[in-house]
């Protein structure tokens, strides 16, 4: 008879410690298995992950490898210095973080319905694009009829009639008779983002008399918004996005203070705009990680009590899909939830057809709810600052400030952020960034479901009323799914022009144990370029596959052999030849180079260059570009 334990829940007491040196030679054998030889520190490596920014990821975080203990206690209390924890000293634990729809719409009366179904349900603040690219200033009134104004938060993002925005704005806040410390909200002015978004250059100085008017007349509005979104829809990474941010912030309190605002005054007009992505703990690294950068501004400052930023982080249009466009309602709650563990203050996501047009009334119905299950069934507001003490989240956070104050030290010694715009600096480091991602993406080395991954040929894509065209002329806006779109595109006009998909045949060799894995792979690669890859027979030899072949309806003489590297050896030559005979030009194998002989021409493989290996299967498909 087993004989319990009486002494409480101190479930470990029995066990030794064990050691990482021992944890290691576990990771050693599992190598091991699957051919890697390493051994200790070399064998952690190999299963540690290199992100941007010259960051690596290590498969384990402990007490005595992660951040100095300095750093860990040195993360403070939720509403004081460095503000690592929380803004505020309450965080988002007594109402949870402010649900910030974006609402773009040119037609004032249609934007207003829009508006109140929203706040009827749900969202607790507005974000709405005035002027070119959204509703016209004139129209503002109309969009905002039956709002409550002292309830419901106006953000404005305007572009370069931001002063004309924030005058009609302030005009319907008093002919409402809304008290002036009842206004809540930005009035959206950011010249430097305007710059960044449309080469167009803006002087400061309205910005700064706005600020001098919101900070004496309206203190719960905030004039100036740092919107780091260029950057990122530019292919920035976190730490640029960082130190962007900060050095355009710095920008402006030089200006504002010149202007005859006091510092504390200064911090007090800026509100900060983040991209939250589906790199949940990268997301809450960046948030916590720019709370204490903008502390360390303000101590510099001399107002280190003022440091406390406010943030607006926004689920990032950089991972949203035109293709599968129903997995991006995955991608933004986790980028949601990432934005709310990180201590957002306000939190936006975008609906899932975002990149398909104007989104309907059920995406945007989906996108507000997508916070209100994570605050009120999965209560994620309840405890403030849930990362904290994470060894892992606290190393990602140190490390992600130190390399974001690099670049913002960068950017300051090429004269500031304007005149790093103007120069190409800011371009240059960011093409150079996003050049380096486009090659993951390309090699599926960083995966797009539904796109890259598991695409599905046959979906009907909704339709959505086009979205109003949006500023531009400045840095570009790209999108994870970019390459992959191009490719589907040609295919779906090659669909449209001959009434089938551009075809390849896929010779399965032997039993499905032996060819199932790698004719899945291949499968997967052709269908990310739109390519339909026929499998029937689910498995030929040499006497069937040529019929099989010709029967396939392939494009371009195009076929790959699947199957395991022994059958390879035993099978691959004869189905080859037997296909060339059928009228196949051109054989794949799926599997390394050199598998096999020289009866194939190419290879697909893990890690291969899909996007140019499928524009060039296109191409000799004669499918048109």
């Amino acid at each position: 008879m087993t004989v319990l334990p009486d002494d409480g829940l101190s479930l470990a007491a029995e066990f030794p410690d064990a050691t990482h040196e021992q944890w290691q030679r576990l990771v050693e054998g599992v190598l091991r298995k699957s051919g890697k030889e390493a051994s200790g520190s070399a064998a952690e490596d190999a299963l540690s992950t290199q992100l941007e920014d010259g960051l690596r990821t290590r498969p384990l975080y402990t007490a005595a490898t992660s951040a100095a203990p300095e750093v860990r206690s040195g993360t403070g209390l939720p509403g004081f210095a460095p503000f690592v924890r929380g803004g505020r000293a309450a965080g988002n634990a007594a109402s949870g973080w402010d649900v910030r729809q974006r609402l773009v719409h040119t037609d004032p009366a249609r934007l207003n319905e829009a508006v109140l179904a929203d706040l009827e349900n749900g969202v607790t603040s507005l974000w709405l694009t005035v002027g070119r690219g959204g509703v016209p200033v004139s129209g503002l009134a109309r969009a905002l009829d039956g709002v409550y104004l002292d309830l419901a938060p106006v953000s404005l993002d305007a572009g370069a009639e931001f002063a004309e925005a924030a005058d009609a704005l302030l005009r319907l806040y008093t002919e409402a008779g809304v008290a002036p410390e009842a206004a809540r909200g930005s009035l959206g002015a950011d010249p430097l983002g305007h710059e960044a978004r449309t080469d167009e250059t803006l002087e400061l100085d309205g910005a700064v008399a706005l600020a001098r008017q919101t900070a004496a007349a309206w203190p719960g509005l905030r004039a100036l918004t740092v919107d780091a979104l260029p950057y990122h829809e530019a292919g920035g990474s976190a730490a640029e996005e960082l130190g962007l941010s900060l050095a355009t912030g710095v920008a402006y309190l030089r200006a504002l203070t010149d202007g005859g605002l006091g510092t504390e005054e200064a911090f007090g007009q800026l509100e900060f705009r983040y991209a939250a992505t589906a790199d949940q703990f990268l997301t809450i690294a960046k948030l916590r990680a720019a709370r204490r950068l903008w502390a360390r501004i303000a101590e510099a400052s001399g107002a280190p009590e003022a440091g406390a930023q406010r943030q607006h982080a926004v689920t990032s249009p950089v991972m949203m899909t035109r293709r599968d466009p129903w997995v991006n309602m995955l991608r933004t709650t986790v980028a949601c939830m990432a934005a709310g563990v990180g201590g957002a203050d306000a939190v936006t996501v975008l609906p899932f057809d975002h990149e398909l047009g104007l989104p309907d009334a059920f995406a945007r119905r989906i996108a507000r709810n997508t916070s209100t299950v994570l605050l009120e069934e999965s209560h994620l507001a309840r405890v403030i600052d849930p990362a904290g003490g994470s060894w892992y989240v606290e190393q990602l956070t140190d490390e992600l400030a130190h390399a974001a104050w690099e670049f913002f030290r960068t950017i300051e010694k090429a004269g500031g952020q304007a005149a790093a715009l103007r120069s190409g600096l800011v371009a240059e480091r960011l093409a150079a960034t996003w050049a380096e991602r486009s090659k993951k993406l390309a090699k599926r080395r960083e995966p797009i479901t539904g796109v890259s991954e598991f695409p599905l040929l046959t979906e009907k894509l909704p339709v959505r009323e086009p979205a109003p065209e949006q500023p531009s002329g400045g840095l570009p806006r790209v999108r994870r799914d970019e390459a992959y779109e191009a490719l589907r595109a040609r295919s779906d006009a090659h669909l449209a022009a001959t009434g089938a998909r551009p075809r390849v045949f896929l010779a399965a060799l032997g039993p499905a144990a032996a060819h199932t894995a790698r004719a899945s792979f291949a499968a997967n690669l052709f269908q990310a370029g739109g390519i339909e890859a026929v499998h029937d027979p689910v498995s030929v030899d040499a006497g069937t596959a040529g019929p099989a072949f010709a029967a396939s309806g392939a494009d371009g003489g195009m076929a790959v052999l699947c199957s395991s590297d022994p059958l390879y050896e035993e099978q691959a030559g004869a189905v080859a030849a037997a296909l060339r005979a059928a009228g196949a030009t051109t054989l794949f194998l799926a599997g390394r180079p050199g598998t096999a002989g020289p009866f194939v021409d190419e290879y697909v493989y893990a890690g291969c260059d899909a996007v140019a290996v499928l524009s060039s299967v296109l191409d000799r498909m004669g499918v048109a570009r």
